[in-house]
């Protein structure tokens, strides 16, 4: 029951947040679909005409989700720097229910309004550009939400390295361009990079959507390697944040900007 009340909590706080700051939302979505339309009249002109359909409709799906990754593996670090730039750090960690489990409730609520944003996304880069995906929410659903645990796991790294050393701006838009490296590389070219976390639960949707794909003609082996994956990040994103916890204790850094 706890838990319930405080994932509506945080569930509600980042819909305020976004409906009281509509025009930066805007601008958010907005700023995607031109990075769509870039990627779309670049095939267009100068793109393989025999594999036009198949490329914009890999480049819908991969802006997509270079959109949602972005958001939601940056999103705890950016909330931890807005805690410390507000003064309100230290408060959160006077709650009972304990940092980790607030924050983990925030990504979810964020990852939730996001996924709406992906959609709205989705779709009018498929108006734009006539290529319509099969979405198939009854296969591509289980898979992001299992990807989503690797995108936590991330997150909480990021959020670690945030309250030890504040100021991670810098860092982050660099790390957007890594992201945009590891959604759009597909598993075909560098087969290494499914031990990258995200990337074999985005292939896998990637796939689904382009080729209409359900979950039992996907191999029982990509979906082993994608939930080993998640919750080795997951478990490594959380003992790193908690092990960078103790040392901004030990340091008194939790109060310092």
């Amino acid at each position: 029951m706890k838990w319930l009340h405080l994932l509506s909590a945080n569930f509600r706080k980042e819909y305020i947040e976004l409906k009281r700051y509509l025009p930066n939302t805007f601008a958010l979505v907005f700023t995607f679909y031109i990075i769509f339309l870039a990627a779309f009249f670049g095939i267009m002109f100068i793109g393989d005409p025999a594999s036009f359909d198949t490329n914009v409709q890999y480049s819908i799906v991969s802006v997509a989700f270079w959109s949602l990754t972005m958001m939601t593996m940056n999103f705890i670090g950016y909330s931890v720097i807005t805690e410390a730039t507000r003064g309100t750090l230290e408060q959160i960690y006077m709650s009972p229910m304990g940092v980790w489990k607030i924050m983990l409730t925030r990504i979810i609520g964020q990852f939730g309004l996001q996924s709406v944003v992906m959609v709205i996304l989705l779709f009018a880069a498929m108006l734009t550009s006539g290529q319509w995906l099969n979405l198939n929410p009854m296969t591509t659903i289980p898979i992001i939400v299992i990807t989503m645990i690797s995108m936590v796991g991330v997150s909480f790294m990021i959020a670690g390295l945030a309250i030890i050393v504040k100021q991670i701006q810098a860092f982050l838009q660099i790390f957007q361009f890594v992201l945009m490296g590891l959604v759009f590389v597909p598993l075909t070219v560098a087969p290494f990079l499914a031990f990258a976390p995200f990337v074999k639960g985005v292939n896998m949707v990637r796939t689904v959507m382009i080729e209409d794909l359900t979950l039992t003609q996907l191999p029982l082996a990509d979906y082993a390697a994608l939930i080993l994956n998640s919750l080795v990040y997951l478990i490594v994103g959380l003992f790193i944040f908690h092990r960078c916890e103790k040392i901004a204790m030990k340091k008194g850094l939790l109060g310092q900007y």
